[in-house]
């Protein structure tokens, strides 16, 4: 087993920071670095082509990892500037390293240590809002690319901009808190001064995300900036993308395990999983890097490959983690070792979500199950129930509720589906675990109104809370039941 996979040990990083007497990973120390952590292939990036909004575990993990491997086959331009959207931490945790991180891909096979060297330098919105635009604003940057999952955008239910949202009400003002006041500022620079335009890079969990960033960028530009709006429709790409790379938190005993492993202390660590996938529509406003160096795929249609890992992998990972939950399970390995669990998921992925729409020609919906499945039972790389249960109100409508809608329009039923739809309702409820939900207080009070006979209703039947499908009286019925039974587990 790998070390970072045993029982947690209940200490926080920064107190692993403050315990550590190795010292930090900078250039400086590049040289304590035993042989067998992979190094960059290349001199540090000289300009950032690519300006990254969202500097996550998730990006440093996948789309850093691809331009590494870019800049590693020569494409020397294609540097990183990563902006938090939020706090400070990611910066404070690279800027002393020179932007440089670890990342560790654990699997059975054993372990595998990367140092990335892809990004140059870090910026934190909430400090400095101008150098941020002056940024996306820069004659070097022709890609900006985001990761801020589904709550980022600020979509209403019906997918259009909410605009009474605080943070867009903000921006509408001139101020610049969310993706859509940072490009609408930067968008209105370039412009004024006769820069092309760029490419804008959805990388989140959001069916045809390039089309609905353009989308609700354009509701946004219309009502502050039409010019500016008009000029980006005719200048700016907004490529969908899919990407699939499962990165848990890192723990503090992870830390204290690359510490060991080291011999310095790298504070902006990543763990993540051997598997990674890109796949990319080729629509782009300008240059861009070979990301295909690392193996990303590029396509006319990404559509089937982005439908398959949300129905599939994002649907049966929602599903482990409130059926899971609610079996007393706390890890994604865990959940689907449990053999009730493991039947329900196949039959997920293979008899409900896999038929409902129609493959790439070199898909092979079956083997990709069959990777599923052994990706989820990977117990190197603990991955937490509870991580994947945040949010659920944003992620149930293109994992669960196309599936449901789309089966029904084929004459099937999805029986699957409806246990960890039930599941969920279960777990919002509030009485068992914390709900991490930007609809928290709403999904309590609907329970509090309705009660368990009347929430599946009140949620999925006609003029429910969720507009995206529809249950019948019999689905509605048989997930009150379920409802019950999840209680009384």
């Amino acid at each position: 087993m790998h070390p970072a996979a045993r029982s947690p040990t209940r200490i926080t990083a920064s107190r692993i920071e403050a315990m550590s007497s190795l010292p930090r990973l900078t250039a400086a120390t590049l040289e304590r670095l035993p042989m067998s952590v992979l190094r960059p292939g290349y001199d540090p990036p000289r300009r950032s082509g690519i300006v990254h909004l969202g500097l996550g575990a998730f990006h440093r993990a996948h789309q850093a990892v691809y331009t590494d491997d870019a800049l590693a086959a020569g494409a020397a331009d294609w540097g990183i500037t990563g902006v938090s959207l939020r706090a400070a931490q990611v910066r404070d945790q690279l800027e002393p390293q020179a932007g440089r991180y670890t990342v560790t891909s654990s699997g059975n096979a054993g372990d595998e240590i990367r140092l990335i060297g892809a990004i140059r330098q870090v910026l934190v919105a909430p400090e400095n809002p101008r150098a941020v635009i002056e940024a996306l604003a820069a004659p070097d940057t022709h890609i900006v690319s985001i990761t801020l999952t589904e709550k980022g955008y600020h979509r209403q239910r019906d997918q259009t901009l909410d605009l009474s949202a605080a943070a867009v009400v903000h921006d509408l003002q001139g101020g610049a808190q969310t993706l859509y006041g940072l490009l609408a500022q930067a968008c209105a620079l370039r412009r004024k001064r006769g820069l092309p335009g760029v490419t804008v890079l959805s990388c989140d969990n959001l069916a045809a995300n390039g089309q609905q960033l353009e989308r609700l960028l354009g509701e946004f530009l219309e009502r502050v900036d039409p010019a500016t709006a008009a000029w980006v429709q005719r200048e700016c790409c907004f490529p969908c993308s899919m990407v699939d790379r499962i990165v848990p938190a890192t723990r503090p005993q992870d830390l204290a395990w690359l510490d060991a492993q080291l011999g310095v202390h790298d504070a902006g660590a990543v763990m993540t999983e051997p598997f990674r996938q890109w796949v990319i529509e080729e629509r782009f406003a300008g240059p861009h890097p070979p990301w295909q160096a690392g193996g990303a795929q590029w396509v006319t249609r990404v559509a089937p490959y982005e439908t398959a890992k949300l129905r599939m992998l994002n649907g049966a990972h929602s599903a482990l983690a409130y059926l899971g939950l609610a079996r007393g399970h706390e890890l994604v390995a865990e959940a689907i070792a449990d053999p009730p669990l493991a039947e329900l998921v196949n039959q997920l992925m293979r008899a409900e979500a896999a038929p409902s729409f129609e493959p790439a020609p070199q898909q092979d919906l079956n083997a990709y199950a069959d990777q599923l499945t052994a990706r989820f039972a990977n117990r190197a790389r603990p991955h937490r129930l509870s991580q994947i249960a945040m949010d659920g109100s944003q992620k149930i409508p293109q994992r669960w509720l196309e599936t449901l809608r789309d089966a029904r329009s084929q004459g099937r039923r999805c029986p699957a589906i409806l246990q960890a739809l039930a599941a969920w309702i279960a777990y919002v409820r509030g009485a068992r675990f914390t709900v991490e939900d930007p609809a928290a207080q709403e999904l309590a009070g609907l329970w509090q109104q309705h009660g368990v006979n009347g929430i599946a209703g009140a949620l999925f039947g006609a003029g429910g809370r969720f507009p995206q499908w529809t249950a019948s009286a019999p689905e509605l019925a048989q997930l009150t039941t379920d409802i019950k039974g999840c209680l009384a587990a």
